[in-house]
């Protein structure tokens, strides 16, 4: 098993990760994980654990991984938004065919301020894009 291991290990956190150094090559051929680097993602930035010195190595390894990350994240973000139109369509067709009038009670205000809410900023974006795409052309 440890031939198959990779070199690094990033335990995933809500701002980024806490990158380790994965040694298999030691005397008990044990599976050791050595803290080098906490990541934040958001703003990029990298900081070595404790008195660690990344080599070069380290820090091409991080930067990958904070590149397929983000890559990642961004994909994650798009297939959630996909979602929430299907989520939309669904809920429209619980409303038509299937709602109680005690459930649309609970649920009408909510749904018709977050919809108004979504559709002004949606408005406002593609009057931008719009207005950005005639300035350009």
């Amino acid at each position: 098993m440890a031939g198959d291991l990779p070199d690094y290990y990033f335990r995933v956190r809500e701002n980024g990760a806490v990158a380790f150094r994965v040694d298999t090559e030691n005397r008990q051929r044990r599976i050791e994980m050595d803290q080098i680097a906490v990541i934040n993602i958001r703003n990029g930035e990298v900081k070595p654990h404790g008195d660690h010195q990344l080599s070069e190595e380290d820090v091409a390894a991080i930067t990958a991984w904070m590149t397929e990350r983000t890559a990642l994240l961004a994909r994650r973000d798009i297939d959630d938004i996909h979602r929430a139109v299907d989520y939309l369509n669904i809920t429209t067709q619980w409303v038509q065919s299937k709602a109680e009038d005690d459930q649309l009670e609970e649920v009408t205000d909510a749904l018709l301020l977050a919809m108004h809410d979504l559709r002004s900023v949606l408005v406002r974006k593609k009057a931008d894009r719009l207005m950005r795409a005639k300035g350009e052309g």
